[in-house]
C-alpha cells in the first residue's frame, strides 16, 4: 500500500485466514454466521461491530495505537 497501511478490516481478514482454523469452526466457537464470515473474507459485506469484538477476542487480537512518525 505505498506508505500507508493496511485497514483494520484487512489485517483482521489477513487474522482470520492465518489463524488455521476454517470459517466452519469460527462460525460455531463464536455464534457469527458462516455466510457473514465468508461474505466479510470475499469483500462483499463488512461486519457489525459485535462481530468484530467477537472475532478479535476469539483470534486474542487488540487494537493498538501506532506511534506517529514524525514528517520531515
Amino acid at each position: 500500500m505505498s506508505g500507508k497501511h493496511k485497514l483494520i478490516s484487512d489485517q483482521l481478514r489477513d487474522a482470520i485466514g492465518a489463524s488455521g482454523e476454517t470459517r466452519y469452526r469460527i462460525s460455531k466457537e463464536t455464534s457469527i454466521a458462516q455466510s457473514a464470515l465468508s461474505r466479510f473474507m470475499s469483500g462483499e459485506r463488512g461486519l457489525t461491530s459485535s462481530a468484530i469484538d467477537t472475532l478479535c477476542e476469539y483470534l486474542n487480537l487488540e487494537l493498538m495505537k501506532r506511534k506517529r512518525r514524525k514528517r520531515t
